[in-house]
């Protein structure tokens, strides 16, 4: 049973009838106690802005910022109506409350080089196709319309007429098709192609219809493709100039501008000769690095924002894109924010204490949970406001297995028994980890999503294995082969090597005290005999490992696997982009067996054959497809779930009282690519 002190804790401050909205997700689902005012205050209710479909409603006339007056005057940026797309193929957007004003500079903070992501959600209108604020319905974004094939092997794209990069160059097919010709095919950029531009394990192709129509082409139905597009994958994710920090994803990029750095468009010497006298190893290291919309402010964008200071330095710094190509229901031009300052933290503890004195105008990525109390007793002395968005995700730390280590065979071969992964997983103590890093607030358990969820196995399954059974722990790891233990209790290796010692990689810096809760995991675990070393990374160098198979157990998140077939990184190693439970596997998948390596394992196996088989199902069928994946998933335990479906992973979420047009609570998911759902570009200072 959980104890009731964390909950008599948050009573006091006011966040009770806050837990049973968290346990599913939605506020209207499950009515909160009569007091709980300042809790359902703090949850709010889901709301955002809204797509503008009718073109009878369009604007005819259109404004813009003051800050780009001078600029027009002097004949450097072309009107306002001329950088904008034909009038009926605008994006119109009708603000959250009211039609915005200009201006202001949003204070944010960032944790480095890695934290690309914190830029790339707000950025996020540059997808193809997008989500509504509700995370359901799927809308129009980069693209004004498609169109799935009555036998649903052809989803057709059909883009903006008029639509510009951020240097005035027309967006047209020809981006697509450089992107699909050059970038992914070429196998020096793109090694392992991309599980979402294939069906069955069989290659998708893209067209060029026209200058402004664009097919992608299957060869068999496939009409799930368009989630793929709308949701955070490598090709729909609103990667076009993300570069490699993203898989070179995308689907379409800036042929223009990316053509010099290639050697097709000079040569193997002339493309390297030019990398070297940059200070690069090679063309595709150069490439690397103009291709990141982050690192390069010369990069042509489609986002509303560009970057003016990278990334790499103490203050990554983005302005206005003069040429956005969308308007609210006024005719002003998109966005209302001219600027956006991200100041390096040192850390995630930096910024949570910046953000508590108030330093922050809105700031939900690296808000801690942990903080809460803290950030309630400072609102006022602040002028900012709570808010938290709770995610339906089943692990906000999730112990993900390497089951492709090998560089110690006799560990290996232990992560690989999924007995031994069942007894740790059964000697991890939910409840405490729950009130120590949650408040009480998370729902302990295995990695299985929501019971609200669409693909959600059932209730039952997010406690399978996701129980503290010291007993039956025990009693698994003699079955193993390890009742040997040494003086100290720990258990011994059958090769005589010393003791059952386990390597943990955290990292620093994130949403939730990876570290913390590990140490504290190692604390548990002594009551099993297994010994565990806590290494804490930075994050790019943690999935390097990651990539090289080099992690016995990774501490992250299973977010976004809640919509399994839009972001399975999480939850089964098939995206050669992310695959913490074993990269020569996602390798393997994604390139049908021609790289990496077969999983032994045949339930792996067939998950993976569930999975690649299910983009081609009809709903119903997928939806049952996906329900028996994740009880794979969750009896195999190739990741291990804490603590999850809470707030604690980019929930908390401070708001400074002179933003407007911000939601009370906004859907907190991957696959919407939050905060993106609650459209930023309409934020502005009141």
């Amino acid at each position: 049973m959980k104890s009731m002190r964390p909950v008599m804790m948050l009573a006091g401050l006011g966040l009770v009838g806050a837990l049973a909205v968290w346990s599913t997700g939605t506020a209207a689902q499950t009515a909160a106690p009569a007091p709980a005012k300042i809790g359902s205050s703090l949850i709010g209710k889901l709301e955002g802005p809204e797509f503008v479909l009718d073109v009878k409603a369009y604007p005819k006339a259109f404004k813009e910022a003051p800050m780009l007056d001078a600029a027009v005057k002097g004949g450097k940026l072309p009107a306002v109506a001329q950088r904008l797309p034909e009038p009926s193929q605008l994006l119109v957007v009708k603000p959250l409350r009211e039609i915005g004003k200009y201006g202001g500079n949003w204070r944010r903070a960032f944790t480095g080089p890695a934290d690309h992501e914190n830029g790339n959600r707000i950025n996020s209108a540059d997808k193809i196709l997008t989500f509504d604020y509700t995370g359901t319905k799927i809308m129009p974004s980069l693209a004004r319309d498609w169109k799935v094939s009555d036998d649903g092997k052809t989803t057709t794209i059909y883009l903006r007429k008029g639509a510009k990069w951020s240097d005035g160059k027309p967006l047209t097919a020809d981006d697509f098709i450089f992107w699909y010709e050059d970038i992914y095919l070429n196998k020096n950029i793109v090694p392992t192609p991309f599980f979402e531009f294939q069906i069955d394990g069989k290659d998708g192709k893209m067209r060029k219809v026209d200058d402004y129509t664009v097919a992608f082409e299957f060869p068999e139905p496939y009409a799930f493709f368009v989630y793929q597009l709308a949701g955070s994958t490598a090709i729909g994710a609103g990667l076009a100039t993300r570069g490699a920090f993203q898989n070179w994803g995308g689907a379409y990029a800036p042929a223009h501008y990316l053509k010099q750095f290639l050697p097709k468009y000079s040569s193997e010497e002339a493309a390297n000769r030019k990398a070297k006298e940059l200070g690069f190893d090679n063309w595709v290291s150069l490439l690397r690095n103009r291709y990141s919309w982050a690192l390069n402010p010369d990069l042509p964008v489609m986002t509303p924002w560009k970057t003016v200071s990278p990334i790499n330095t103490p203050t990554w710094a983005m302005e206005r894109n003069p040429y956005f190509w969308g308007v609210d229901t006024a005719g002003n031009q998109l966005p209302y924010i001219d600027r956006i300052t991200m100041t390096l933290a040192e850390n995630a503890e930096v910024a949570n204490l910046r953000a508590i004195a108030g330093e922050y105008d809105i700031q939900e990525r690296h808000m801690h949970l942990s903080k809460l109390p803290v950030f309630l007793e400072n609102q006022k002395k602040g002028n900012y406001t709570v808010r938290l968005d709770p995610g339906l995700n089943g692990a906000d730390v999730a112990l993900h297995i390497g089951m492709a280590y090998d560089a110690d065979p006799e560990i290996g071969k232990l992560l690989r028994n999924k007995d031994f992964r069942h007894a740790l997983a059964l000697g991890i103590d939910r409840d405490q980890l729950n009130e120590a890093f949650w408040l009480g607030v998370g729902t302990a358990g295995s990695v299985a999503p929501a019971p609200t969820t669409v693909y959600s196995p059932g209730a039952e399954w997010n406690k399978r294995w996701g129980t503290l059974d010291l007993k039956q722990a025990n009693d698994l790891l003699d079955k193993v082969g390890l009742a040997k233990k040494d003086a100290e209790g720990y258990r011994l290796r059958p090769d005589g090597k010393g003791r059952v010692r386990l390597e943990m990689i955290t990292v620093g810096g994130q949403f939730v005290p990876y570290t913390q809760v590990g140490e504290m995991i190692k604390q548990q675990w002594k009551k099993i005999g297994v010994d565990v070393d806590i290494k804490e990374l930075e994050r790019n160098l943690a999935f390097t490992r990651d990539n090289n198979n080099e992690n016995q157990i990774i501490t992250w998140a299973n977010d976004g696997s809640e919509m399994l077939f839009l972001f399975p990184r999480h939850a089964l190693p098939v995206d050669a982009a992310e695959a913490h439970m074993g990269m020569a596997f996602a390798k393997w998948y994604a390139s049908k067996g021609q790289s990496g390596r077969k999983p032994d394992d045949p339930e792996m196996q067939r998950a993976f054959d569930l999975f690649r088989s299910a983009f081609g199902m009809k709903e119903e069928d997928r939806v049952k497809a996906g329900k028996e994946i994740w009880k794979i998933i969750a009896e195999q335990t190739w990741s291990i779930g804490t603590v999850g479906q809470s707030p604690a992973f980019m929930g908390v979420r401070i708001v400074k009282n002179n933003m407007g047009n911000v939601p009370d609570r906004q859907t907190n998911a991957q696959h919407v690519r939050t905060p993106y759902s609650s459209m930023p570009i309409t934020f502005y200072f009141k």
